[in-house]
């Protein structure tokens, strides 16, 4: 699985303009192998260049063992996403700070979805550990969009 360079990202970061808009977004797939279900966590992080010039997407992909009891109410896994883009968020801070920044979470508030379970956890933990307020779906799209994109090109 790939792992993401953290020096490499705060130093394009760094090299990049004030106007520079930073997204870090994280999301997981279950998948079961030999019975047994796990997850592939992606994080992505989305450096939107001077806010209106191109992207560079830096991300990583590993896998760990899942162990939500009920597959409509994923709280462990999705809490396990939100865990990891706070600590993507802590590494990267030296970088950040002064900087746009947004935090976005694949999770839906609506409560017909079943990553409804953690909206008030979730959105706690992040305003808590980064100090800042995350955004959810549907305007989420580092975690919604970015991570799932860097992995099907890790796939390719």
């Amino acid at each position: 699985m790939k792992k993401l360079d953290l020096d490499k990202v705060k130093q394009f970061i760094e090299a990049q303009g004030p106007d520079t808009k930073i997204y870090l977004g994280c999301d997981s797939e279950r998948i079961r192998i030999d019975n047994v279900w796990h997850a592939d966590y992606v994080l992505a992080v989305v450096v939107h260049i001077n806010g209106n010039n191109g992207c560079k997407l830096f991300g990583e992909v590993h896998r760990e063992r899942v162990y939500d009891q009920k597959e409509s109410k994923p709280a462990m896994r999705l809490m396990t996403e939100v865990y990891k883009v706070s600590e993507l968020y802590l590494n990267l801070a030296e970088v950040l700070e002064g900087r746009n920044v947004e935090v976005h979470l694949d999770i839906n508030p609506n409560e017909m979805h079943g990553s409804s379970c953690v909206i008030s956890q979730a959105i706690g933990y992040i305003k808590g550990t980064c100090n800042v307020m995350p955004f959810v779906k549907p305007n989420a799209f580092a975690a919604s969009y970015a991570a799932d994109r860097f992995k099907s090109l890790r796939a390719a």
